[in-house]
């Protein structure tokens, strides 16, 4: 008896055009890029406006990171819950509704106020902007199979760089000219538009069922208990390389426009261009992990070093330019070693969140995604609040402290990934039944 093909399926059950299913997922990964890009110019902006804010709020250094880290304040607890509430509630509307959050969010500091109110809306806006990453990569990832997902996991991540290229000499031109209070409301309208087109052109891609996914029920993975999936080592292993990695993306957002212009000594509108330069070398790691990521797996490499060992050698060699620093002699090889640092050390999170696809089951990669992300951006509540204290202590030193502390964080990230990520292995030990 002759096989019948396997034809996709929307989940409501109406049957998809694969060429229409296609241009849909790619439509949705575009928005999701897009949408990743607002979120790291909301970020960024306290940054790139750090010593007008510090100026016109006669804040110090140490105060001026620990009103960057309250963003961060409830952003690991609302990125459990998100994470565990999108696997019952549609992906779309729950990014729909973050991005119109992050847009209220904004407003009250853009309309005036001191360090309370500026405060109060960041840690509104993290707890808004929390789930973002984990919940844009399980919406985009539901569109594709295992084996395709290196590339949209890679360009959601990338949303994160080209938010900071694209927003950070623009911000800094109207921070400089109008105000730091003027780029909220730019992006408060930014946020808006872009809920307008997802609203228009957002989509669900999840494929629950055995005959949508195109497997036999024997081949659908169980549901698994949460607590399984997070002690298992792959999990374990992801996380902490991850923190790492995250603890060099806080300090570039936080930090790294003034260590530019306080540290090294760069004008206010050399270092808004300067400081893309980490987050282009990130973009062009990004894209290179994933080429060389998708190409080990459809050799039939393990995901164990495909993307394990690829991850570890990034986080190694970001280790390695960080803690290199205090041999540069003069103002341009410091600054090349911190870009390469940089952008190498904060490029894991695409790493990561593929490696927990694969080894969660469908049903739990929601959960599993959040819980990864809340522990992992808890990196960005100490990270600007321990690098300003450093600053008030050592003053311009601490800012090569910083670097420093950096890498030797990065030398344990991969660490961890080498030794601890093996998607295969654990995957076996989830499905493998329990008595």
């Amino acid at each position: 008896m002759t096989a019948v093909p396997t034809v996709p399926q929307h989940p409501t059950g109406t049957i998809e055009d694969p060429g229409s299913s296609s241009r849909r997922a790619w439509t949705v990964t575009v928005l999701l890029v897009v949408f990743m890009m607002v979120n790291f110019a909301d970020k960024s902006v306290l940054g790139l406006a750090a010593d007008e804010i510090r100026a016109d709020l006669d804040l110090s250094a140490t105060q001026f990171g620990l009103a960057s880290s309250a963003f961060f304040l409830f952003f690991s607890v609302a990125a459990v819950l998100v994470g565990l509430a999108a696997d019952r509630i549609s992906p779309k509307l729950l990014l729909l509704v973050m991005a119109v959050l992050w847009s209220v969010a904004q407003v009250p500091a853009a309309i005036g106020g001191g360090l309370a109110v500026l405060v109060t809306s960041r840690v509104f806006l993290g707890a808004a902007e929390g789930p973002a990453f984990p919940v844009a990569q399980q919406a985009t990832l539901s569109w594709f199979p295992d084996h395709r997902r290196n590339l949209p996991g890679a360009l959601i991540t990338l949303g994160v760089t080209l938010g900071v290229i694209v927003s950070a000499p623009g911000l800094s031109w109207v921070i400089q000219h109008h105000g730091w209070r003027a780029a909220l409301w730019v992006l408060v309208a930014v946020g808006a538009a872009w809920a307008v087109a997802w609203a228009a052109l957002g989509a669900d891609g999840r494929h629950r069922d055995a005959t949508a996914a195109g497997k036999p029920p024997q081949e659908v993975r169980a549901a698994v208990p949460y607590r399984r999936i997070f002690a298992s080592r792959t999990w374990i292993g992801a996380t902490l390389a991850y923190f790492t990695s995250y603890w060099t993306v806080a300090l570039m957002l936080v930090w790294l426009p003034s260590c530019l212009r306080n540290g090294l000594g760069y004008s206010a509108h050399t270092a808004g261009t300067l400081v893309v330069a980490p987050w282009t070398i990130g973009a062009v790691v990004l894209l290179a992990q994933a080429g060389i990521t998708g190409r080990l797996m459809r050799r039939g490499v393990t995901s164990r070093r495909a993307r394990g060992g690829v991850g570890g050698w990034i986080l190694a060699l970001g280790a390695a330019c960080c803690l290199a620093l205090p041999l540069a002699d003069g103002t341009t090889a410091k600054t090349v070693l911190i870009a390469l640092g940089f952008g190498l050390g904060g490029s894991y999170a695409t790493i990561a969140a593929t490696t927990v696809a694969e080894l969660a089951p469908p049903s739990r990669d929601g959960g599993a995604l959040g819980a990864m992300n809340a522990v992992v951006t808890a990196a960005g509540l100490a990270a600007p609040a321990v690098v300003g204290a450093l600053v008030d202590a050592q003053g311009p030193d601490g800012y090569q402290s910083a670097v420093l502390l950096s890498g030797l964080l990065l030398v344990v990230g991969a660490a961890a990934s080498f030794l601890l990520v093996d998607p295969p292995r654990d995957v076996a030990r989830l499905d493998r039944p329990t008595r």
